[in-house]
């Protein structure tokens, strides 16, 4: 189970570095979009490329944001109860929202095939939209299984 968390960590790693490559062709494409207008020579869809690419940085940093914990977490309530009950009600967390990600990735996926065999694009620059959806599908689909491994690990302490 430890090569398997580390696998997983590796990815989600990985997955975290392609978002940030997604965050600087955003910051560097508005950059020249910015200093090209100057010279009346703005390039054309950039909002929609930039939109576009913001659904890779968001997706693909999720499972890296989960697995360090830096998500937000009030935890003012659940900190005076037992510790059994604390790890009860996180596992209950871990495990609906392994499921909802879960159902995220497998819906979105369908969506991109939709989007793919009716051939949707973007307006301007007539980009494909499917592997922008597939990304997102991608993402969740890291999600839930970081949160799976929580939860695993959750019900073993538990059980301790």
């Amino acid at each position: 189970m430890l090569r398997l968390k580390k696998q997983l960590d590796n990815l989600s790693n990985a997955f975290n570095w392609l978002a940030a490559g997604a965050i600087l062709i955003m910051m560097a494409l508005t950059c020249a979009d910015v200093v090209l207008r100057l010279f009346r020579h703005p390039i054309p869809g950039t909002y929609e490329i930039v939109g576009l690419m913001g659904t890779v940085g968001v997706s693909f940093a999720l499972a890296y944001t989960t697995a360090k914990k830096g998500h937000i977490a009030v935890e003012f309530l659940t900190n005076r109860m037992p510790k059994q009950t604390q790890f009860i009600i996180a596992a209950a967390g871990e495990f609906f929202s392994a499921l909802l990600f879960g159902i995220i990735a497998w819906q979105s996926a369908l969506y991109a095939l939709d989007l793919k065999r009716t051939g949707e694009v973007s307006l301007t620059v007539e980009i494909p939209i499917y592997p922008f959806v597939l990304s997102i599908a991608i993402g969740c689909f890291l999600v839930c299984l970081v949160l799976t491994m929580d939860f695993y690990k959750s019900l073993k302490r538990i059980i301790k």
